[in-house]
């Protein structure tokens, strides 16, 4: 596997300054070879594959394996690695395939369309509550963290006594801290747990919710045995919330500090889902990188041969910021023409419950714009403080007046 080697370059992927593009990323995009790369944890350093072409190779590439990964210290940003080894993130075709196959019948448009409705009427209510309160009003507060939680929480079937549990458990997860290892794989161990019984307690009394839908999901004769049912509750659990909540603070900041992105909305409602796509696309989500990949064979790839056993990251982040793909990439065009980006994964390990995230997404953003034609920022955007302690890029508060 990749050696600790002196040519590594040192990248702790920490940087924090609102939603401008990382210059560590930047720089690692203009090198004429792929980088070498050193994380804060993991024992081996790790080649970085930064263009989208390149990107999406690896992500479709068999002699690219996720599963290899297991039972590795591999290269990354968290203390303790944020997913469970018999994740589906961790998983490569087939048995990755199979699991795909089983869990996408939960989010079929027929089911997206059933919790679009919850999802409208929660956002009313959370809306409400906020024009209720008087001016200003914290928007991160009162809607961003709150919808893709309380939406996932309440399709999960997660009692709502149980709420504050999950919430405390997804940010010890998630932190970056040297300090944070322990509470963090106390608390991967508390929500796997916790799933478990639940999962146990579906399969005695299905009910309307996406754990007992996921339980009914069959191909064939195949189905989700428990063990995989309970991991794969957690990866949503994990995901449906952490990347909606940080997009809806991140794309309502954008609009409020782009008067001409909100006018373009207002006058053009119809063209929300692109514009939503061309912001997915541009915003910086999270820091750096996520899971990387292992090099089953030798492979010749931008100017290296990555030779097999060595550790291998792709960021999508690049990917979308990639010029040949996109002219002027890090600008925001509302009227880009639609061209699919990576903010949510790409080939084996895209993203399952992208319709569930999109439905949130528009239904937040739609939502806000209607209720609100008179919204603002209610501070100047440099006071704006931007969460410092995870992987993620998002305001830690967004106070909004109308």
């Amino acid at each position: 596997m990749t050696p600790r080697s002196s040519e590594a370059i040192p990248c702790p992927f920490d940087f924090s300054e609102g939603l401008d593009f990382d210059p560590a990323l930047a720089a690692l995009m203009a090198r004429d070879s792929l980088p070498l790369i050193r994380l804060p944890y993991g024992d081996r350093d790790a080649w970085l594959v930064t263009g989208f072409d390149s990107v999406r190779q690896v992500t479709n590439d068999p002699r690219f394996s996720r599963a290899e990964i297991t039972g590795c210290d591999y290269p990354r940003l968290t203390p303790e690695p944020i997913v469970s080894p018999e994740s589906i993130n961790v998983m490569d075709p087939p048995d990755s395939s199979r699991l795909r196959r089983l869990a996408s019948q939960a989010f079929t448009t027929p089911h997206v369309d059933r919790m679009r409705l919850d999802i409208s009427r929660l956002a009313d209510t959370l809306l409400d509550e906020m024009a209720g309160q008087g001016r200003p009003a914290d928007l991160v507060r009162h809607l961003s963290n709150q919808l893709p939680q309380l939406t996932i929480y309440d399709v999960l079937g997660i009692a709502r006594d149980d709420w504050p549990r999950m919430q405390r458990y997804t940010h010890q997860l998630l932190a970056t801290g040297p300090g944070s290892r322990e509470t963090a794989a106390s608390a991967k161990a508390e929500l796997r747990s916790y799933f478990g019984a639940l999962v146990a307690e579906r399969r005695r009394s299905p009910g309307q919710d996406l754990i007992s839908a996921l339980a009914a999901a069959k191909d064939g004769e195949d189905a989700l045995d428990d063990g995989e049912l309970a991991v794969m509750a957690l990866t949503l659990a994990l995901s449906g919330q952490d990347t909606a909540t940080c997009q809806i603070s991140n794309i309502a900041y954008v609009l409020l500090t782009r008067p001409d992105l909100m006018r373009h909305l207002r006058n053009r409602p119809e063209t929300l889902t692109d514009v939503l796509n061309e912001l997915l696309r541009v915003i910086p989500f999270r820091k750096g990188v996520g899971i990387p990949r292992v090099a089953l064979a030798d492979v010749e790839m931008d100017g290296v041969r990555i030779k097999a056993g060595d550790f291998v990251h792709v960021s999508y982040l690049t990917a979308n910021h990639d010029p040949a793909r996109y002219p002027d990439p890090h600008a925001i065009d509302p009227d880009r023409p639609p061209a699919p980006h990576m903010t949510f994964g790409w080939g084996g390990h895209r993203c399952i419950a992208v319709p569930l995230a999109m439905a949130e997404l528009e239904v937040a953003i739609g939502r806000l714009l209607e209720r609100f034609p008179a919204l603002r920022l209610a501070v100047p955007p440099d006071r704006i403080r931007w969460d410092t302690h995870t992987i993620r890029r998002f305001p830690l508060e967004l106070p909004v007046t109308w």
